[in-house]
């Protein structure tokens, strides 16, 4: 068996989440330079967040109905057609404000379909090229983490260097690339079907979250990442700079506080890429989210050093680097390959529900009790997120037998059954 396909659809993820990146870098300073509004800017911010949510919700069975190869090059040839659009109206006939946040919100509603289907792809090109579970999910993350990385510190040069206008048909040519990519190189899924009409699309959207809810270890891993995604844009969006901006005073104290964690979180995914087969699932989950979450504004409350500061939080950023991996294990061994894109996505929805208000509750907070009071408060909420793994006894089904390799997963051997028995 190949592992060309995996590395294809590595590669392809990789061009599109840098793409993201791009979007999220070229549209603020686009909007600026061209109305000079911030509020304008924020509203822009908010139709690409808005969208995201939406779109997870329900556009899993859609992705599960057209087919996970199908989904991804449609998701980003549309999304680089919609971006590409923006600076060739702006630069021809004219592009009104109202227009832009039009497209910007279409841009964001096609995206997480192509997330998702990606995703979704892990485990049968896994399997395909005889790779462990473990390492195509640290492989996956790992990629998307460096991805958006690499993305933000390039795409901060070009638009220093070419403008955020070029930015964005550089932007559209990098959709257009992840499309060819997953065309050329990725191949059809046995299981990919096409159920036409209304009526099985909300069937499939209703089993999709029917699915999930009655799945008790993953609603308890939604309700954590729910919690602990809400907290960590409020830290990094707003606690964060205002540390630096009020206590270190130097801005360049919450650059290197962010990209602390997140050079951690990339290699703490390549780690468990290489040793996590080995683990306990439950305890290492348990354990990385607690150091993953804690001591990031714990260290901050308490007034350490700053040095002391950049390396608790590199270590934070390596625990935080085995979840996403965990959670994909967890995923790919407990939903079915037809339920998959749909489940996939109402899991996205829950996880992102919260993050619209991460900002508003830090900042509301910080105002309210204070800097200091606010990072203790987040503490102590992050702890309690932390504590479901210890206590909860649906955890200690993420520690039962995994299946034999190149084995399908009990549920998946389940629906197989099912499907037999229908036709």
């Amino acid at each position: 068996m190949s592992r060309r396909p995996l590395i294809f659809l590595l590669a392809s993820n990789t061009i599109s989440i840098t793409g993201n990146v791009f979007t999220m870098l070229a549209v603020p300073w686009f909007v600026l330079e061209t109305t000079g509004s911030t509020t304008r800017t924020g509203l822009a911010a908010f139709a690409s967040m808005l969208p995201v949510i939406i779109s997870a919700t329900f556009a899993g069975t859609l992705v599960d109905r057209l087919g996970l190869r199908r989904s991804s090059v449609l998701s980003d040839l549309m999304s680089g057609l919609i971006v590409a659009a923006i600076p060739t109206l702006f630069l021809t006939t004219g592009l009104s404000y109202g227009l832009m946040l039009a497209l910007l919100f279409v841009r964001w509603l096609l995206a997480t379909p192509g997330d998702t289907a990606r995703e979704a792809m892990i485990p049968d090109l896994a399997e395909r090229g005889r790779v462990s579970m473990e390492r195509a999910t640290a492989a996956y993350d790992s990629v998307y983490r460096s991805a958006q990385m690499a993305g933000a510190a390039l795409g901060g040069v070009l638009i220093a260097w070419l403008g955020p206008t070029a930015l964005l048909f550089v932007d559209g040519a990098t959709f257009l690339s992840s499309a060819l990519l997953v065309h050329f190189g990725v191949p059809q899924f046995v299981h990919e079907t096409s159920e036409p009409g209304v009526g099985r699309y909300l069937h499939g959207l209703k089993e999709g979250m029917s699915f999930l809810w009655h799945d008790r270890l993953q609603r308890w891993a939604v309700a954590m990442i729910l919690v602990s995604n809400l907290l960590d844009i409020g830290l990094s969006q707003v606690l964060l700079p205002t540390y630096a901006r009020d206590v270190l005073h130097d801005s360049r104290a919450f650059g290197l506080l962010l990209g602390a964690v997140g050079a951690g979180s990339v290699v703490g995914s390549i780690i468990y890429g290489a040793v996590g087969a080995r683990l306990p699932r439950r305890m290492t989950f348990a354990v990385c989210f607690l150091i993953g979450a804690i001591p990031r504004p714990l260290v901050l409350a308490v007034g350490a050093p700053f040095w002391i500061a950049v390396v608790i939080t590199f270590v934070a950023g390596l625990a935080a680097g085995a979840i996403n991996p965990l959670l994909g294990v967890m995923q790919f061994e407990r939903i079915p390959a037809r339920l998959r894109a749909r489940v996939l996505g109402a899991i996205t929805a829950g996880a992102y529900a919260g993050m619209p208000l991460g900002g508003l509750l830090a900042g509301s907070l910080a105002d309210i009790i204070d800097l200091k009071a606010t990072l203790l408060l987040f503490t102590l909420i992050y702890l309690l997120a932390s504590m479901p793994p210890f206590l909860s006894r649906a955890w200690q089904e993420f520690d039962r037998a995994k299946p034999s390799s190149g084995a399908a997963p009990k549920q998946d051997a389940d629906d197989q059954r099912e499907e037999i028995e229908h036709k």
